[in-house]
């Protein structure tokens, strides 16, 4: 099915590129961001703007997932984090000396 990606939101774009790539293929921002802007087409009279823009677009939406140094996935490609809070570590009680 041809996606009209001109139709479609740069975060949606980058969704679907992602998706495409596969759990084990997260880009790096900047690449992912260009290869939006490919795909819709869009002219860009400001790379680093609208690098900037569309970044923080995708650091919103929960969809995303920072992996690491500047890459991205998909959140449903991981596991979600277990947070430990204090009340759940193990006490040892005290014994009398």
């Amino acid at each position: 099915m041809e996606e009209n990606f001109a139709q479609m939101s740069e975060v949606d774009v980058a969704y679907q590129i992602l998706s495409e790539a596969g759990k084990d293929n997260p880009m790096y921002f900047k690449k992912l961001i260009r290869e939006v802007i490919a795909r819709k087409g869009k002219t860009v009279q400001n790379e680093a703007a609208a690098i900037s823009e569309i970044y923080t677009m995708i650091n919103m939406d929960s969809r995303f997932q920072h992996v690491s140094d500047g890459q991205w996935g998909l959140t449903d490609w991981y596991p979600p984090e277990t947070k430990r809070s204090r009340s759940s570590t193990t006490k040892i009680p005290k014994t009398a000396s």
